[in-house]
């Protein structure tokens, strides 16, 4: 697999030294790209798992490369976010070559609990500005170069229910059901679209009880890490990735989710995190 050097890569949704995006973000920059990220750390604070200990800027700082490194904290629930995020990028290193949508809005929600609130929110979140960032990529992607790369994320939501996430669920289910289309309608100007469910992913967000119940229902016995995610959009993004568009990947190490079925109540309650 070839470097992407000289190569400008968003990537959104990092918030956390131990989430996936930074590990995305960390795997670009070794491939010599340069990383413009997006936070939002607000949603952090209100869920489970909480913020990073030392706050965004540390996230950020831990990236190293400055010169290498840009960022932005905006909510992507915000209508012009997604512009605002690829304007920045444009004007901290003169285009944009990669898109990874890795951002998310967490919900626990079941039917009974559900609110039209919750839903507009995830949906603004994890589809809409999922759309509306590829819209923004797509709008400055100089055709010339034939090299654009996409890569967006969504959950298990189609391999099982997530009943306790409703609003995680259908939002998530929406980008699954968006990534044919795009590929579609942008292969023709040499941008590849491609989605990954990462499945289990250790990004300390999970209690123990669930830990133990998924570690059970792996092959290699334990969960898949924000590396292991890196390596597969890490490829999807390279040169050698250029002949794979319009797939979505289901990354999770095998995962037995029939070998956990007495535990459907832990997970239903699973998120990949950021």
């Amino acid at each position: 697999m070839g470097t992407l050097d000289g190569r400008v890569a968003v990537v959104t949704g990092v918030s956390r030294r131990a989430g996936i995006g930074f590990a995305l973000a960390a795997r670009l920059l070794a491939e010599r790209a340069s990383v413009f990220v997006q936070s939002w750390t607000t949603h952090d604070v209100d869920q489970p798992w909480g913020a990073d200990p030392g706050g965004v800027d540390a996230v950020v700082a831990a990236l190293g490369l400055p010169d290498r490194v840009g960022h932005l904290a905006l909510d992507l629930a915000d209508a012009d976010a997604a512009a605002q995020v690829v304007a920045a990028a444009r004007a901290r290193f003169g285009t944009v070559d990669v898109l990874i949508a890795n951002h998310a809005r967490s919900s626990q929600q079941s039917l009974e609990s559900l609110t039209a609130a919750e839903l507009d929110a995830s949906w603004a979140v994890n589809a809409r500005a999922t759309l509306l960032l590829v819209q923004a990529f797509a709008a400055q992607h100089d055709d010339a170069r034939r090299d654009g790369r996409v890569v967006l994320f969504t959950s298990g939501q189609h391999l099982a229910p997530m009943s306790d996430e409703l609003p995680y669920a259908v939002s998530k289910g929406a980008i699954h059901q968006m990534t044919r289309s795009l590929a579609d309608h942008l292969a023709a100007r040499g941008i590849t679209v491609n989605a990954v469910n990462p499945g289990p992913t250790d990004t300390g967000w999970a209690t123990q009880d669930l830990t133990e119940v998924v570690e059970q229902s792996m092959p290699f016995g334990r969960w898949g890490s924000p590396t292991d995610v890196a390596n597969v959009v890490a490829f999807l993004v390279s040169d050698d990735g250029a002949w794979i568009t319009g797939q979505v990947i289901d990354s999770e190490g095998g995962f037995r989710r029939t070998v956990a079925e007495s535990s459907r109540d832990l997970l239903d309650r699973m998120s990949t995190g950021e």
